[in-house]
């Protein structure tokens, strides 16, 4: 029995599967088992995970699970959000939980334009997705209705999705820190609450309106089903609920969610753990927003899943750690490259791989730091053009171990992940350029150098730009003086751009004898599948076939140059 479906032989369902099958071993597998200390009263009194299958065969716990680097860690946040008369925050007062304060429509306006200025952060530019999930359908309501509002108004553009249960008694006492899920499937006679579904259907309309679905509550499985493949192919921002999602939901894009509701025991760990799923380097950790006094419930969960002194290994060190192992790191890499300049006369392959390490090590720890509400460079010694500075340093060296490689060099370097996920940065692509020179026609002569530097300098710092940095470059020196003012600069470099994508085209297929028509060919069939060209598709395409001997290495040698072109002239184009 897996999982948290083990909890399905609470009731009447583990008798009569023992009385229909008389000779019969269960086995119960979960991350979360119940235990005295967090078993519910039904019935039937209060009953563990041991009372149905017995004695505990095996333990792999959540730090297990982290130290084999199954799951993440989380990183825990807790924001104060209602205040005493005399103006002392009061995140520690358990008074204050009540329906009157936590419901209050000055509250909830402030969470909401603290999670909009925020999730940008939490989420790697929306690279990541979130989970709200709030106390009861009364809430989720005023929620909704507040992002909706607020995106209306221009505050943001965020996709916001929202799914929930619409029966009489689907008013969540927010009391016992659990979660119960029920999944209306069309069959139950159970009464509704009117007032609920007409709203769920108001929100499933917007849903349709943004997604050109077709969903109502007549179909509420569907939309489930629907809303939660959307989630997981990042096409909604945050998903807004109550229970729904909370518990046996695995979506790797998701990192973040936002609390704003009792949790406790399996409910909290459940919770928390749509988070923690691994995705990449750049997801360093599942973060937790928490708008509720949850250390106490934490820290009690953490000690019933693992043990007192797992904290540590669990939830991740505060901001100060981090800034603190930053500073460590710069004085290291400053060990080997005190300057920027510096980094050009590494004399070793030895002396340039130790750069390397020291600088991703950097970008490793900025990765971490970026999702931290406070994070400011000032913090740090390093500031944001020195770190900018060394990235265009560290690409530079990619670039060479990268050119090294199909030149067919053995390196040192080779072996290196450069980890450029933890780099990029999607919004600094060819529109965003553009978007920079249709400005600087209004800048003044004066400034125009300074400006013509600064956009020089972000193609050599942006992963995606460097690339395409000399082609760029030579359309700001050859073309741009030329456009008058007012002129369209993205439809005269949308025609450079394919003028120089076909010579390039030709070009390829000149130097390695390939077929134009099966060059684009194989190029559009990459770009629909996006996998790897196959060797003898590429093969199919030479005017000379090479010797069996040779196929590999003349293959190869052109798949890559395909991968090039590719990524100067499609990857980031838009």
């Amino acid at each position: 029995m897996g999982e948290d479906h083990h909890r399905s032989q609470f009731g009447d369902t583990h008798n009569r599967i023992k009385e229909f099958f008389r000779n019969v071993q269960m086995f119960g597998f979960t991350g979360t088992p119940i235990f005295a200390a967090n078993a519910a009263k039904n019935a039937l009194g209060k009953r563990t995970t041991k009372d149905l299958f017995g004695e505990c065969l095996h333990k792999y716990v959540i730090t297990d699970a982290i130290r084999d680097e199954n799951v993440l860690k989380f990183s825990v946040e807790y924001i104060r959000t209602v205040k005493q008369k005399d103006g002392v925050a009061d995140i520690e007062v358990e008074a204050i939980d009540t329906a009157e304060v936590m419901e209050a429509p000055e509250r909830l306006d402030r969470i909401t334009d603290y999670i909009i200025a925020n999730h940008n952060r939490k989420t790697h530019a929306k690279e990541f997705t979130a989970i709200f999930c709030v106390s009861n359908v009364k809430t989720l309501m005023a929620y909704y209705d507040l992002l909706k509002k607020k995106k209306d108004a221009g505050e943001h553009n965020l996709r916001v999705g929202t799914i929930f249960s619409y029966q009489a008694n689907e008013e969540d006492a927010d009391a016992d820190g659990f979660i119960e899920t029920v999944i209306p499937d069309g069959s139950s006679n159970a009464p509704v609450n009117k007032h609920s579904r007409e709203k769920l259907d108001d929100y499933i309309a917007d849903y349709n309106a943004m997604f050109g679905t077709n969903f109502s509550t007549d179909n509420f499985y569907g939309y489930y089903k629907d809303i939660g493949k959307r989630v997981k192919a990042r096409q909604v921002d945050i998903l807004l609920v109550v229970n729904m999602f909370l518990t046996g939901f695995d979506s790797k894009p998701l990192n973040t969610i936002y609390v704003d509701k009792n949790l406790k025991y399996h409910g909290l760990i459940q919770a928390y753990s749509r988070t923690n799923r691994t995705m990449g380097k750049k997801k360093s950790q599942g973060n937790v927003v928490c708008f509720r006094n949850l250390k106490p419930a934490t820290d009690q969960a953490i000690e019933l899943f693992a043990n007192r002194d797992a904290i540590e290994n669990i939830i991740m060190a505060p901001y100060e750690n981090y800034v603190e192992l930053f500073a460590k790191a710069v004085a290291n890499l400053q060990a080997i490259t005190p300057t920027v300049d510096s980094v050009d006369d590494l004399l070793t392959e030895e002396d340039e791989a130790n750069f390397i390490k020291a600088f991703r090590e950097i970008i490793r720890l900025k990765n971490v730091l970026d999702c931290f509400t406070q994070f400011s460079f000032d913090d740090l010694p390093m500031d944001e053009q020195l770190s900018a500075d060394y990235r265009s340093k560290y690409l530079d060296l990619y670039d060479k171990v990268r050119s090294d490689t199909e030149k067919e060099k053995v390196s040192i370097l080779d072996d290196i992940d450069f980890e450029l996920e933890l780099i990029r940065r999607d919004k600094i692509n060819v529109s965003y350029i553009i978007s920079l020179l249709q400005n600087l026609q209004d800048v003044k002569p004066a400034d125009r150098e300074k400006q013509r530097k600064s956009i020089i300098n972000i193609l050599d710092t942006e992963t995606q730009l460097r690339s395409k940095k000399e082609l760029i470059e030579r359309f700001i020196a050859d073309h741009f003086p030329d456009i008058p003012k007012g002129g369209d600069i993205g439809e005269e470099f949308e025609t450079y751009w394919n003028e120089e994508k076909q010579k390039a085209v030709q070009a390829l297929s000149a130097a390695e004898g390939l077929d134009p028509e099966g060059l684009e060919k194989v190029i559009g069939n990459y770009l629909f599948t996006e996998k790897t060209p196959m060797r003898d598709d590429v093969i199919s395409i030479m005017s000379n076939r090479p010797s069996l001997k040779e196929r590999r290495s003349i293959s190869e040698r052109v798949i890559a140059k395909i991968k090039a072109f590719v990524e100067t002239f499609i990857d980031g184009v838009d």
